[in-house]
């Protein structure tokens, strides 16, 4: 498959585009749910969820722990509805480990944080001569292109700092937002529509006159960005940002139990929900029709203090995301046709540093992946009695997880994009999907 996305088209650029439109907009009353046609467009429209762990997140602590090693820390496993053991901090996922499954044979050689993300979200090491796309653009490109009823981005960032698209072009980089579905630039203007209707038919005027000038694909990509920006204005998709539309036994589902009082007196603690509340969002996007979402849950480069930061901090409320959105999608029959992935950029050192907190490592790790009408409940590979290198007879690389999850979304694994110097770039860098988990 030959690939043909824009080129010299910056993120700032069609910002500057939706925050044209946004001036130009009328204020609409978006009563409509987009729940009234939700039903139908969720039928068969697979998609992925990826909740990102950024700074690197000791799977050795939550997925694939050593109680009987030196290296095995304060937390002990417990058994699951799954085939498998996980943190004694994660019971609620426990009870939903029948429908997912942990990768325990990850190994890879990066380390840094920035090129351990640019791997683990495009399947390639970086490299000087190209930017390789994440696999949110890719699923954007291959998928969201193909759903013309969907108006909102088809790769959507939520809290994060997002990835770039790189020769898949920015038509496909990914739509940030924050936890409470907050998007830069996107206020509502409140000029009448006959006025916006002139607006956008003199700048198609123009626009129409600078692609059949002959300069290439940059005309009809600012073109296409900017109707982009307009269709994200006046969406009623748009409803899917609002999560305080949700009811709100939906939202505890997604909730950690309050903490413990304070020592002392002085009530309850308060329990952090952003990442709950993202994953709601994300589960209302791809209800819509969004074929990627990212979650971003950052905070994981813990090499001090590490077990009391995921005890009180961390865990609760990754507990209760991780089980409210599995239970969510399928008490709404849409588990099977949504792919989770957790994952960071790599994880944490097997030995306890002497500030009581994990290093860098890349070597042996997990990646928790699920739905999506993959096999569930069971650990894919193994590591050694101590957790410091793959003791099964393979160890999957990032491509392998994106190969995965593209065969549960339909992609054709033989298929090859093109770079803009001509470069033909395997789907997942030629990785294949794990059989434990496709069958």
């Amino acid at each position: 498959m030959q690939l043909s996305t824009p080129s010299g088209m910056s993120r700032r650029h069609f910002m500057a585009h939706l925050a044209a439109s946004a001036s130009t907009i009328p204020a609409l009353d978006f009563i409509s749910h987009v729940q009234a046609n939700a039903a139908e467009l969720k039928k068969r429209q697979k998609a992925c969820i990826l909740m990102w762990m950024s700074g690197g997140p000791a799977s050795i602590d939550i997925w694939d722990l050593k109680p009987d090693s030196k290296n095995g820390g304060e937390f002990k496993p417990i058994s699951t509805k799954g085939d498998l053991q996980i943190s004694e901090h994660m019971p609620k996922t426990a009870m939903v480990m029948d429908n997912l499954s942990v990768v325990r044979a990850m190994s890879t050689r990066e380390a840094d944080h920035g090129r351990g993300r640019y791997y683990m979200h495009t399947g390639y090491v970086p490299n000087p001569t190209v930017v390789h796309p994440a696999f949110g653009s890719v699923v954007s490109y291959e998928v969201g292109a193909k759903r013309k009823e969907l108006e909102i981005p088809a790769f959507v960032a939520i809290g994060g700092g997002g990835t770039s698209p790189g020769f898949m072009g920015m038509a496909h980089a990914p739509f940030l937002v924050d936890n409470s579905g907050n998007i830069r630039n996107a206020s509502m203007g409140d000029i009448g529509k006959d006025r916006l209707t002139q607006r956008l038919n003199m700048l198609g005027v123009v626009e129409d006159s600078f692609i059949n000038s002959d300069r290439g694909e940059s005309g009809q990509a600012h073109k296409d960005i900017y109707q982009k920006a307009v269709n994200l204005m006046t969406s009623k998709q748009m409803e899917a940002f609002k999560i305080a539309d949700e009811k709100k036994e939906i939202l505890d589902l997604y909730s950690p139990a309050p903490a413990a009082p304070r020592a002392g007196g002085g009530g309850m603690m308060a329990a952090n929900n952003q990442f709950g509340r993202s994953l709601v969002m994300a589960r209302r996007l791809v209800e819509a029709g969004v074929p990627f979402v990212e979650v971003d849950l950052g905070g994981w480069d813990m090499h001090n203090n590490i077990f009391n930061l995921m005890k009180n901090q961390f865990q609760p409320s990754l507990d209760a995301g991780i089980a409210g959105l599995t239970t969510d999608l399928k008490q709404r029959g849409m588990l099977d046709d949504v792919v989770l992935v957790w994952m960071g950029e790599f994880a944490r050192t097997p030995r306890i540093n002497q500030g009581v907190g994990r290093d860098h490592w890349a070597a042996s790790w997990s990646v928790m992946i699920g739905g999506g009408g993959l096999k569930g409940g069971i650990a894919v590979g193994e590591t050694d009695k101590d957790g410091t290198s793959v003791s099964s007879s393979k160890a999957y690389q990032p491509g392998d997880i994106w190969a995965t999850v593209a065969h549960a979304l339909g992609i054709p694994l033989d298929t090859v994009h093109t770079s803009k110097r001509g470069r033909p770039m395997k789907i997942a860098n030629g990785g294949t999907a794990i059989q434990e988990l496709i069958g």
